[in-house]
């Protein structure tokens, strides 16, 4: 009864006063900081009281905070993206359910748009009551009747909190289109639960899809959100197939829903078939009978609780029965299951999985009888956990018929793409090193040798007692840090770099005493016109570079990726300045035109001055002293975070800035020599010691 009356309570706060809204989604809709929010609520009397949440961590409605800011003239509209987003955030079921229903409203609206139309005309409660219906009539044909299906029609009771969302949405979707407008969403629901969802990177998810070939019934038996199916689907057009069925299941209920929801918004009519059940696997193969043409699957890793004990005369089991320890070889095994004669499997796995002794016996019979056709060494960072260079194992099911088994098995290692940075992985280049290895070897069962990248490996060499699968200990090495021409190469641009620096060394400094200037603050600057002020964004279009936060530290080019979105990033002009905001650090940089056009990224507040009123030079050097981002810090328990409007910098005359800023122009080009002649310097030592231990190079 308490539970009951609880609710009820909830669900009339929730009709008067509308979505719930924190300090920081207050502070996303004004465009200022958090504290910012927190001085208003101490300032103003008016200000909207906490509606919900907890002392600490309180939540208003959201439209007595928009009336209240544009009262205050700190709003002039919110813009239909955030404020769709921020109802789905503030959803009273969470916003995995409010992402459910808009997507199946979505669909309604993507099959029959004239249906929504007669519907929305009345108020929200009429909406609620009257839209089961015809849900129930688009989601049965797009989903069927399978057993678990992992979308059900929702209720009238169930839609009436979500009346106001669906609304917002739909106008969302006519302005970006219904599946982009829930890919919008979705991407920020992942993005701001990043610890929550296990994801597969675009790129890698393309990279997969590449290597199972053209593909009409795909199947991934752990689906996730969907990002190996989406790049299947994405993939139709270019691969000639006309109609295509797409299998999903995912232990997680809210995941399979979602990707069911994903998938049937972005297939196009040539998509036939869309399924996904919420069930486990291993436990609960839903598509017992399917044979697939090809098999995605990202599974979950080390993983003991997987079935062990109650799967041990599991007909799946042809190539041995998986340790306790070796869930992903159980995985391995119910991905052939699910093949049809020829059919290939891509998987990604952990580098363990190819050295366990516990697994040594598997992957013999893999071998032996020639399923396991390639297994492929991705660099660090590639997906996560990102520390680990995780492997893709490419695996074809044999025909029943008696033929001998393949000689030879691809082994690869892409590690020498290994991104300079913490921002990402070049994806391209690694995508083409792996195809290019994997082709040629697919057709002829055979592949010439690349020292250091692949080689085609006979089985038998790889069946002693361990059966090490690891690319590195089967590869032969490139030249000692890319030849003896090469070392000299590397020596010549040192020591060029070197007699550079020393031309750029500062003259000695004359003292004299501290000048006071007068000061302003970068936040009256942005008040006054003289510059703009942004930040990085949550989204973005999936092929635009990214200065990240590490970049800019490091003075290295653009080299991260943004969850993919159709939101708005903020790009780089020449000019710019650039100061990260996390960890403490005295930074800014000047973009310059190799960097310009790249995304802003996260952690990171760009700084566009007017090139009539601030030199970008004079800018980024005083923002630079200690002393300056010391003042205009603030402190966690674990993080020092920059609040870049109150960054001081001097009131000075244009002419007396642009003598200063030459000045710090010289000291970041003399920065940046200093760095490149560490690089090389520790490149030039590097090979020296792998040439000296393979005998490349001679020690006299």
């Amino acid at each position: 009864m308490l539970d009951a009356t609880h609710q009820d309570k909830g669900s009339r706060r929730v009709q008067e006063n509308g979505t719930e809204v924190t300090a920081a989604g207050i502070a996303r809709l004004a465009g200022v900081g958090r504290a910012a929010v927190s001085n208003w609520r101490r300032r103003h009397a008016d200000f909207p009281k906490p509606v919900g949440g907890t002392e600490t961590s309180p939540s208003f409605a959201l439209t007595e905070v928009e009336t209240w800011l544009r009262t205050q003239g700190k709003l002039a509209e919110v813009p239909l993206r955030e404020r769709v987003w921020q109802q789905l955030a503030g959803h009273p079921e969470g916003p995995v359910t409010a992402l459910v229903h808009v997507g199946c409203a979505l669909l309604l609206v993507n099959d029959r748009p004239t249906v929504w139309l007669e519907l929305s005309a009345g108020s929200d409660a009429r909406l609620a009551e009257l839209l089961p219906a015809p849900l129930d009539q688009v989601l049965t044909p797009r989903f069927g009747l399978v057993r678990k299906r992992a979308v059900d029609t929702p209720t009238a009771a169930q839609l009436r909190p979500s009346a106001p969302l669906l609304r917002g949405a739909v106008d969302l979707a006519a302005e970006l289109g219904t599946r982009k407008a829930y890919e919008f969403l979705l991407g920020r629901h992942l993005d701001a639960n990043p610890r929550q969802y296990t994801l597969t990177p675009t790129g890698l998810a393309a990279l997969m899809t590449d290597l199972a070939g053209p593909a009409r019934t795909v199947l991934d038996p752990a689906c996730g959100t969907g990002a190996l199916l989406r790049a299947v689907a994405a993939a139709q057009d270019t691969k000639g197939i006309e109609d295509q069925h797409l299998y999903g299941q995912d232990s997680a209920p809210e995941l399979a829903a979602l990707t069911a929801l994903r998938l049937a918004l972005h297939a196009e009519a040539t998509v036939t078939t869309v399924r996904t059940a919420a069930a486990d696997s291993l436990r609960d193969d839903t598509y017992g009978t399917l044979t697939a043409d090809a098999v995605l699957c990202h599974p979950p890793f080390n993983e003991r609780n997987w079935g062990h004990d109650e799967l041990a005369y599991d007909p799946r089991w042809e190539y041995g029965f998986p340790a306790r320890t070796e869930s992903e070889l159980a995985w391995v095994q119910h991905a052939l299951a699910r093949l049809k004669e020829g059919g290939i499997a891509v998987l990604l796995m952990p580098p363990a999985a190819a050295s366990r002794r516990s697994g040594r016996r598997i992957r013999a019979d893999l071998l032996r009888r020639g399923a396991l056709r390639a297994v492929i060494a991705l660099p660090p960072g590639a997906a996560p956990p990102y520390n680990l260079p995780l492997h893709l194992w490419v695996l074809r099911r044999p025909a029943l018929t008696a033929h001998p088994a393949q000689p030879e098995v691809l082994l690869a290692d892409t590690g020498a793409f290994t991104a300079d940075s913490r921002g990402g992985l070049d994806w391209q280049s690694v995508r083409a090193a792996v195809l290019d290895a994997w082709r040629p070897f697919d057709r002829a069962g055979t592949a010439p040798e690349q020292p250091g990248l692949s080689r085609s490996v006979p089985v038998i060499e790889l069946l002693d007692d361990d059966v090490d699968l690891a690319p590195a200990r089967h590869l032969p090495p490139p030249a000692a840090g890319g030849g003896a021409e090469h070392l000299a190469d590397v020596r010549d641009r040192l020591g060029e770099t070197l007699r550079r620096t020393g031309e750029l060394t500062p003259p000695a400094a004359d003292p004299r005493p501290p000048t006071r200037w007068p000061l302003t603050t970068i936040g009256e600057l942005a008040r006054g016109g003289a510059l703009q002020l942004r930040t990085g964004g949550n989204g973005g279009h999936a092929r635009v570079p990214v200065l990240t936060d590490h970049d800019v530290l490091a003075g290295t080019a653009p080299s991260g990726t943004l969850p993919e979105s159709d939101e708005e990033a903020v790009l780089t002009e020449p000019g710019d300045v650039v100061v990260p905001v996390l960890g403490g650090g005295a930074i800014a940089r000047v973009v310059d035109e190799a960097t310009a056009g790249a995304a802003l990224g996260r952690n990171l507040a760009l700084l566009r001055p007017d090139p009539a009123a601030i030199d970008p030079w004079f800018l980024a050097g005083f923002l630079r002293g200690t002393a300056n981002n010391r003042q205009a810090s603030s402190y966690a328990s674990t993080a020092t975070r920059l609040d870049a409007r109150r960054l001081q910098v001097p009131r000075l005359p244009l002419d007396q800035q642009r003598t200063y800023g030459e000045r710090f122009r010289a000291l970041a080009e003399f920065e940046e020599a200093l760095r490149l002649a560490g690089r090389l310097g520790e490149q030039l030592v590097r090979g020296m010691y792998d040439g000296l231990t393979d005998g490349t190079v001679e020690p006299g």
